[in-house]
């Protein structure tokens, strides 16, 4: 089944066209729709498989790969363009592509509810912290409270995420304080 992928797929990736790392990859959830199988590099597979790592320019290649006649194809770019709809582009983008009802059924099968009300903690460059991150502090902070302050560059490890996306919990000095996110920077793990 996978040389019969490599042949349909040129040997190049079917969303973004990279000729390394390709892989067969399933899409979820589609049991009953026919073939749900695509061939893609292991950045694409990596980036849906990991949405909080997506990298919205990467995804621009669904600009042409969206237009393929491979339905698995059409459908997973439909899912991705969906998932990144708050950029203008990928908006434009879907009020283009055209599914008939069998296939955008198959395509909205694949999508997670999404919490519209849900705002997701930022750090001060707006990358999205998560609960165990590390951050560094970028400014001296007065703690109410103590009589310490927290000094700029100090690394909180292993942060809390409260019901405010403009607070986060970690410890400092031994002392667990709350932080306001824009005035921490997310440590990237390639950092630690």
């Amino acid at each position: 089944m996978t040389k019969e992928l490599l042949n349909r797929c040129g040997g190049k990736c079917e969303l973004c066209g990279s000729e390394s790392n390709l892989g067969a990859y399933e899409l979820p959830e589609s049991k009953g729709y026919g073939d749900a199988r695509i061939m893609i590099c292991d950045t694409c597979t990596g980036q849906i498989k990991a949405p909080a790592t997506i990298d919205m320019n990467h995804w621009r290649c669904l600009n042409d790969s969206m237009w393929s006649q491979v339905p698995a194809v059409q459908v997973m770019a439909y899912r991705m363009l969906k998932q990144i709809s708050e950029e203008a582009w990928a908006r434009d983008l879907l009020d283009m592509l055209y599914l008939d009802e069998d296939m955008l059924a198959w395509a909205e099968a694949g999508i997670e509810e999404v919490d519209e009300d849900f705002v997701p903690h930022k750090d001060s460059n707006g990358a999205i912290l998560e609960a165990g991150d590390n951050v560094v502090i970028i400014k001296d902070l007065n703690v109410k409270g103590t009589t310490f302050t927290a000094k700029r560059g100090t690394t909180v490890r292993g942060i809390s995420l409260t019901n405010n996306p403009e607070h986060i919990e970690g410890r400092v000095n031994g002392t667990r304080i709350v932080i306001l996110t824009c005035f921490v920077k997310k440590v990237m793990p390639s950092e630690v």
